[in-house]
């Protein structure tokens, strides 16, 4: 029944289709808590949701993937959730749960049967006013976050593309290092450390609650109240402002990576926070140049002249900066040069010369089609509240958002394309088989 239950709400997430303007109130606990309840009462579900405006940017460099650390920690028990149970309780009832961290952001979430709202609430509310931090649970999820990085990074082919890239375009800003952070920092940290960066960071005045699904307004205040009111305010949050040098001249680095056979080419480039209007536009250069395989790089490297199995181009943006990456594999002998050099006769192009009708309408449809798609799951719009507020200051993007990208004309898509797509302000990576290593 618990299995039948759980297929029933992963459709429902998954297929119910919303009105493009998605309605909401917002409010404030006198602790600070920021509130978003989004209902609808078509779907026989609710979500509950917490994100902290914490991240690997907010860990020290000297203790790096704390935050990612907590996202498993916080999983492990409260002082009225036995050990190893807050699964189960969701489960057993129904549900779903899940949780993220990011450069920026660390976001928990249950999905529930509308009559179980409340359980979600008061699963919330223990993980924000009574976690047990003790030296079971950090050794447990040690171990845990120590396998995960292992399989998803050590152990992965083309696992360190990401810490290459970021360490590259960022010298002084802690966009340098991954969430998953290092294990050596995590093994000499002490119990004392783990507790203080719960008591900064894990705090209603440094977190934003959404609600959304089928609920009564005025019940699910009343319960928020109960539940979330009498958690105590924290001290205030210093949020990280480190400004990076300009980068004034290409940068030249090898990779070798034991767990691959056939090279890789990034371009890569720094870009501005998601917050700036150029990252919109950025995203639109990103699809023009490799969304689908009538895009321009796809169409040139992969289809008519085959020098490439697949290439890529990816906006990876973030609160205060972001990286912008072009990837390519070479066929054959083809050498990874080759690769950069068709890359930059299509970003030339781009800057030289503005995008036709026929692109402009293309890209048109698709950021339409990816607003619907985005707003179409009791999940996608929880999540995007949620990160609208925390991290964009603006929660009604959620019904803005492709106006924006509606009102980008193909001048600007040049001009942007300009402004950041150049040869002395980026880093070339040869990410390549350790066995090719002379």
């Amino acid at each position: 029944m618990k299995k039948i239950l759980s297929i029933i709400l992963f459709v429902f997430i998954n297929t119910n289709v919303l009105s493009q303007n998605v309605d909401f109130i917002e409010y404030d606990l006198d602790n600070g808590l920021h509130v978003i309840l989004h209902q609808d009462k078509s779907v026989p579900l609710a979500v509950t949701s917490v994100m902290y405006h914490v991240g690997s940017k907010d860990d020290s460099p000297e203790r790096t993937g704390f935050a990612h650390f907590f996202e498993h920690l916080l999983f492990e028990g409260t002082e009225n959730i036995e050990r190893g149970q807050f699964m189960k309780i969701v489960e057993s009832n129904g549900g779903s749960l899940n949780a993220y961290t990011s450069n920026d952001e660390t976001y928990y979430f249950e999905f529930f049967p509308s009559n179980k709202l409340e359980l979600g609430l008061w699963l919330e509310s223990e993980r924000m006013l009574h976690p047990v931090i003790d030296e079971i649970g950090v050794e447990t999820q040690n171990e845990v976050v120590k396998e995960e990085k292992r399989s998803n990074y050590d152990n992965r082919p083309y696992g360190q593309l990401l810490p290459q890239i970021t360490s590259s375009l960022f010298k002084k800003h802690p966009y340098r290092w991954l969430p998953i952070g290092s294990m050596e920092h995590l093994d000499a940290a002490t119990l004392e450390e783990f507790i203080a960066y719960n008591k900064k960071f894990y705090v209603p005045n440094n977190a934003v609650l959404v609600v959304a699904g089928n609920f009564e307004i005025e019940d699910v205040k009343k319960k928020i109240e109960g539940y979330f009111g009498p958690i105590p305010r924290g001290e205030e949050v210093p949020r990280v402002n480190i400004k990076e040098d300009p980068i004034t001249a290409e940068i030249r680095k090898d990779f070798y990576d034991p767990n691959i056979q056939l090279p890789m080419g990034l371009v890569c480039y720094r870009i501005p926070s998601f917050k700036d209007r150029d990252s919109y536009v950025l995203d639109m250069i990103s699809s023009i140049l490799s969304g689908g395989k009538s895009s321009r790089l796809y169409k040139k490297m992969v289809d008519t002249k085959k020098v490439s199995v697949e290439v890529q181009a990816v906006n990876l943006s973030f609160e205060d900066y972001g990286v912008y990456v072009i990837l390519s594999l070479p066929v054959g002998e083809n050498t990874l040069q080759t690769l950069y050099d068709n890359i930059d006769e299509e970003i030339e192009k781009l800057k030289g010369e503005l995008i036709s009708d026929r692109e402009y309408e293309k890209l048109q449809n698709e950021f339409e089609n990816s607003f619907i798609s985005t707003n179409a799951s009791m999940s996608g719009i929880a999540n995007s509240l949620a990160s609208y507020y925390l991290l964009h200051g603006n929660v009604n993007l959620i019904n803005e958002r492709l106006d924006i990208y509606k009102s980008i004309t193909k001048e600007e898509i040049r001009n942007v394309a300009n402004k950041y797509l150049n040869k002395d302000s980026r880093a070339i990576i040869d990410y390549l088989p350790e066995s090719s290593k002379q």
